[in-house]
């Protein structure tokens, strides 16, 4: 099983927080999003390139567990791990925390299936 990991900071917008004064609750996932990109990225790809040479990952799943609070301008660090469960679906594993003291805020995952345009399953490429 393959495994690489790409860890990035962000600050929680003002726009992402709810009366309460915490992230909003679809947050993460928007979060998970740029993690995947980022990933994807950091292996010499844009995701748009990707999705031009015909490679697609739409989410077939998605799940998060909320641990704690993250308000407007937090310093956040979010971790995103990639593995190969199967022949042709790949999975991202994420945890966000707080940068200044680690304290955990949420984690989760997600999995796509690989696909071509037209929804047929293909292997991941080799530099994925």
């Amino acid at each position: 099983m393959t495994a690489l990991s790409h860890t990035l900071q962000f600050r929680v917008r003002y726009s992402e927080v709810d009366q309460m004064g915490t992230y909003y609750n679809s947050r993460p996932l928007e979060w998970f999003e740029r993690g995947r990109v980022e990933l994807v990225r950091s292996l010499g790809m844009s995701y748009r390139e990707m999705e031009q040479r015909g490679i697609l990952l739409p989410v077939r799943e998605a799940y998060v567990r909320f641990l704690g609070r993250a308000e407007y301008d937090d310093l956040l660090r979010m971790t995103t791990t990639l593995t190969m469960p199967g022949r042709a679906q790949v999975r991202f594993d994420v945890t966000i925390d707080r940068a200044d003291d680690g304290r955990p805020v949420c984690h989760g995952w997600t999995v796509h299936p690989v696909t071509d345009r037209s929804g047929r399953p293909i292997r991941p490429p080799r530099w994925l």
